[in-house]
């Protein structure tokens, strides 16, 4: 059964680009949560876990007048209390990185395959993302360190080079590229629309950084079970990024590709 495209044929507003990014997430509502829904409780869990394992000692107070033993006895729980710390925020930051490079591909290969088909399926958007997973995990990784070069020269740099980069990505998955080829594939998409893509960006990310406060403030209650609810939360958000950049990303090809001229009609 064949069924008809649904990609965009020419440039669309950013106003378009939201509204068919929450009527496309509406319409496949349960396919796009599942996948974050199941990294959120992974996440969630393990999260937990780590902290459970990897103990955060509490630091005893330091009395007004203490003793240079009481300072040393200090100062080294203080350091233990730093390299649990971190310790569980590296665990923690890579197992969230990796899940979240996988749930993003398989929502993109999703989304490309409902606009380019009008079906999809979800085991296969996850056998496609597992398989470009390495590109995935590079092209995240040299445009992180590159963004936050970026961010620390001024902060400038970095907002453009996230602007350059915002579709390497669905680029990876869409196109096939590797890595670095969908640096420079991404940077051609954006080129001329570069107020308009940090314009898009922007609104995405405070629509889903109003929610993750939110999200935060309703899972503080929940004490030790906190990260699992808030992980459990953001799933329902998280979808809206991918949707959005693979809906900005057909955009951009239809703005490159050239439209047909209309066919004169015939008089008999």
């Amino acid at each position: 059964m064949t069924t008809e495209s649904k990609k965009p044929t020419r440039e669309l507003t950013i106003g378009e680009i939201v509204s068919q990014t929450f009527t496309l997430y509406s319409q496949r509502f349960i396919h796009y949560l599942i996948p974050f829904l199941i990294a959120g409780v992974i996440v969630g869990l393990l999260t937990m876990g780590i902290y459970y394992i990897i103990k955060i000692p509490t630091l005893t107070p330091l009395p007004p007048n203490p003793t240079p033993e009481q300072l040393s006895q200090w100062f080294s729980q203080f350091g233990g209390y730093i390299s649990a710390v971190f310790a569980s925020a590296f665990l923690v930051g890579i197992i969230g990185w990796i899940i979240g490079q996988i749930t993003q591909g398989i929502s993109i290969k999703f989304t490309n395959d409902t606009l380019e088909k009008g079906q999809a399926d979800l085991l296969s958007s996850f056998n496609f993302t597992m398989a470009k997973l390495l590109s995935l995990l590079a092209v995240s990784i040299i445009t992180g360190i590159l963004i936050g070069l970026g961010l620390i020269a001024f902060i400038i740099p970095g907002i453009i080079l996230a602007i350059i980069f915002s579709l390497a990505i669905p680029t990876i998955i869409i196109e096939n590229t590797g890595a670095l080829e969908s640096l420079s594939r991404s940077r051609l998409l954006v080129s001329h629309r570069w107020l308009k893509t940090f314009a898009l960006l922007l609104l995405i990310y405070v629509i889903i950084g109003i929610a993750g406060v939110l999200i935060g403030v309703i899972s503080l209650p929940f004490g030790d079970a906190s990260p699992l609810v808030s992980s459990i939360l953001s799933a329902f958000v998280q979808p809206i990024l991918p949707i959005s950049l693979t809906l900005y990303y057909y955009s951009m090809i239809a703005r490159a590709t050239p439209q047909a001229p209309p066919q004169p009609t015939q008089t008999t």
